[in-house]
């Protein structure tokens, strides 16, 4: 067994820099580094709760497609990110002011979710548990 102890991060291919970090700001994260973007590398940046993302770049292929999620053929990698949050009807609230539509949804026992999209069409899924209360 490989003793892991968290997720370190989690790196995400973006076409435009200036788009992508002002959505991630969005959503709660702050800029960290930039380790040459230009050159491939990525910018760091980090949420209060401890999630980081590299947003990598600049991506030169496909113009409205995620090939892992809008094409017919089902190709292997990553589809998307899910993080937990406090509540769901809060979460979306704050999307409906920051103008980032909804684009999927569901319950499935005691789970219920949202989806969005990032400017690049990548998937991020909001997740929210009953408590029990």
């Amino acid at each position: 067994m490989l003793n892991i102890e968290s997720v370190n991060h989690v790196g995400i291919r973006i076409r435009d820099r200036d788009v992508s970090v002002a959505f991630y700001r969005l959503l709660g994260f702050s800029d960290e580094s930039d380790a040459g973007f230009d050159a491939g590398h990525p910018i760091v940046m980090r949420h209060p709760c401890g999630v980081v993302i590299n947003l990598l770049g600049p991506a030169d292929a496909g113009e409205s497609d995620n090939i892992l999620m809008d094409v017919d053929k089902r190709y292997s990698g990553i589809t998307h990110l899910a993080l937990t949050v406090t509540s769901l009807d809060e979460a979306k609230d704050h999307l409906k002011t920051c103008d980032i539509p909804l684009t999927g949804a569901f319950h499935y026992r005691g789970m219920s979710a949202v989806f969005i999209r990032d400017p690049d069409r990548n998937v991020i899924e909001l997740d929210a548990y009953e408590t029990g209360e």
